[in-house]
């Protein structure tokens, strides 16, 4: 994912495609489902809506691709995202 922004912007949108391909979508809806929500994603229009789920949680194969995911995430990113704090 390139975190490059434009000069003197805060944010940078991002498909929902790299949200969910970076494990951010399963972290955030690991939260949500706690309360009977999450955050969906249609890949046929790479919308992300909020919804009502009647699930908990997800099977332990979806978690450990999801750990995977995100830990990938932190390598890749990390020294920009220190920079980002400062």
């Amino acid at each position: 994912m390139d975190r490059n922004f434009e000069e003197n912007k805060m944010v940078k949108e991002i498909s929902g495609k790299e949200f969910r391909d970076s494990g951010m979508l399963w972290l955030v809806n690991t939260l949500l489902h706690a309360f009977g929500m999450a955050v969906t994603w249609n890949p046929e229009t790479d919308e992300i809506k909020p919804a009502l789920v009647k699930f908990r949680g997800f099977a332990e194969k979806n978690n450990d691709e999801g750990y995977k995911k995100v830990t990938q995430y932190m390598i890749d990113n990390a020294s920009e995202l220190i920079k980002d704090c400062d």
